[in-house]
């Protein structure tokens, strides 16, 4: 686990069971391990993209911590597959920099239920739901949209063109729903595609420094700054959005 002290980790060797320390003293059997292969294995159905670059790049951040055997080979508890598995989710689902979610763990560590940004928190989930998802008829139904409205969102490059949708595609065209009803239509909101393009030209730009290191890590570096410079970008576009909002009340 992230946090854990050099001395307490046990190098895996002999016939003993091997002892597998944390904040809460538990124990692993040898035969309980996983080598980092495995662990892939274990969380692809859920998480596709998850490599061992990935894994390694979370180690160095110290959000997870397997244990080494005599030759150097990481090992996996199941609480460390746990806890990946919450990390994972938090990444895809709520797309938060790894530094929110470390404080995050170490928070649930202590025995504290802390709540992350946008009110994610509670309970620690033992696993990710598959995300539900909707054929163009059903996505139409559950958000309330008319399929013009849903043909014009394609067309302004605001919904992707395909068959099946997942729950972020509810959520947006729930808000075009509501943006209509305010004389908000598609077709207006095309400068929001250019913008986001322009941002996506700078994030690439931040990125070539990370992209040319050629170690294991870089590609899992460089999507967790891209994820980290979105979010700050996020931040001043909302600011900006909230004073001009201030101007309209004078």
């Amino acid at each position: 686990m992230a946090g854990r002290s050099s001395a307490a980790r046990q190098i895996v060797g002999g016939g003993a069971p091997d002892v597998v320390a944390s904040r809460g003293a538990r124990t692993a059997n040898r035969s309980d391990l996983l080598t980092i292969g495995q662990v892939i294995a274990r969380l692809s159905p859920e998480f596709p993209d998850l490599t061992s670059s990935k894994l390694r790049f979370l180690e160095e951040r110290e959000l997870v911590t397997p244990i080494r055997t005599s030759s150097g080979y990481r090992k996996f508890s199941q609480s460390d597959v746990e806890r990946l598995r919450i990390i994972l989710g938090l990444q895809r689902d709520h797309y938060l920099p790894l530094k929110v979610i470390k404080e995050y763990l170490e928070a649930l560590d202590s025995g504290r239920e802390p709540v992350l940004p946008g009110g994610v928190g509670g309970p620690r989930p033992t696993s990710a739901p598959a995300e539900r998802r909707y054929s163009r008829e059903d996505l139409i139904r559950v958000a309330g949209a008319s399929p013009l409205l849903l043909a014009d969102a394609v067309s302004s490059s605001l919904i992707p063109a395909q068959d099946h949708f997942g729950e972020e595609t509810v959520t947006v065209l729930k808000a075009l729903v509501e943006l209509q009803r305010s004389g908000i239509e598609p077709r207006h909101l095309r400068a929001f595609r250019a913008t986001t393009e322009r941002e996506l030209g700078l994030i690439e730009s931040a990125l070539m420094p990370v992209r040319r290191r050629r170690d294991g890590t870089s590609n899992a570096r460089a999507a967790e700054l891209a994820r980290e410079i979105a979010g700050h970008l996020e931040t001043v576009r909302s600011s900006l959005i909230r004073a001009a909002l201030g101007r309209l009340d004078t």
